[in-house]
């Protein structure tokens, strides 16, 4: 894990230690996707996007089917990895209001053993909006942990210490002629957006004009992602001097 510092709090982002672990390699490990706020002893993920295959194969487009298997397998092993004794997942943790019910019994058992094992809050996203409580843990619309407002979507013009998910940020270089993209956190001085932690997700440019819009008011906006043992920082947007 690659700690570092953020409204004044120590954070660690989870995924290279994980990449020890068999299972880590099995399943692309953690790469960063989630993040540890030891103080809190807090794993906070967002967009696990539970049953987005199972919603696709019910238009036609036949995606694999263990997407939601694979997303907890990751979870349990971040929480293996950290200790963490609570978990917040922000937004859009099932693919549509329907997931819950399309969970096979395999992940389904996962789940419930996951929600029981710790204690697990649910933000609502987009995607998900009427979350029921059946599936275990609590469900809020947004909650305030240690002063920092933990949400789906980042609101434009917060001023107060934020965390959020929504809009998958990945990290996008060329190195050496090789096009490279990895899930990556976006943060400012007071505001970060984490990267989407389901196994089937996809990304959008850590440097979009939507994500940069979305962390204002900031003075610096940077892409932070962990690599051989070390926070990597890349600049994305400064404010006119």
């Amino acid at each position: 894990m690659v700690p570092f510092s953020f409204c004044g709090e120590e954070f660690r982002l989870v995924g290279e230690s994980a990449r020890r672990h068999a299972q880590a390699a099995a399943h692309g490990a953690l790469q960063g996707r989630a993040l540890y706020w030891p103080r809190e002893q807090a794993l906070l993920v967002a967009d696990l996007h539970l049953e987005k295959g199972s919603f696709f194969a019910g238009t036609g487009q036949m995606l694999p089917p263990y997407d939601s298997r694979e997303t907890l397998e990751r979870v349990a092993l971040a929480i293996r990895d950290t200790g963490a004794r609570r978990v917040f997942a922000l937004g859009d943790n099932f693919h549509d209001d329907s997931g819950a019910d399309r969970l096979e019994p395999h992940a389904a058992g996962m789940l419930a053993a996951l929600t029981r094992a710790v204690d697990w809050v649910w933000i609502v996203g987009n995607h998900d909006p009427s979350l029921e409580k059946s599936v275990g843990g609590e469900v809020l619309e947004e909650t305030v942990l240690a002063g920092v407002v933990l949400r789906h979507k980042a609101r434009a013009g917060e001023t107060a210490p934020e965390l959020s998910g929504h809009f998958h940020p990945r990290l996008r270089l060329t190195a050496r002629g090789r096009r490279i993209a990895r899930p990556c956190a976006v943060m400012s001085e007071r505001r970060m957006i984490l990267p989407a932690f389901g196994a089937l997700t996809g990304g959008m440019d850590a440097g979009s004009p939507e994500i940069l819009s979305a962390m204002q008011p900031a003075a610096a906006i940077d892409a932070i992602l962990p690599a051989r043992g070390r926070l990597v920082q890349y600049p994305l947007w400064r404010a006119a001097a």
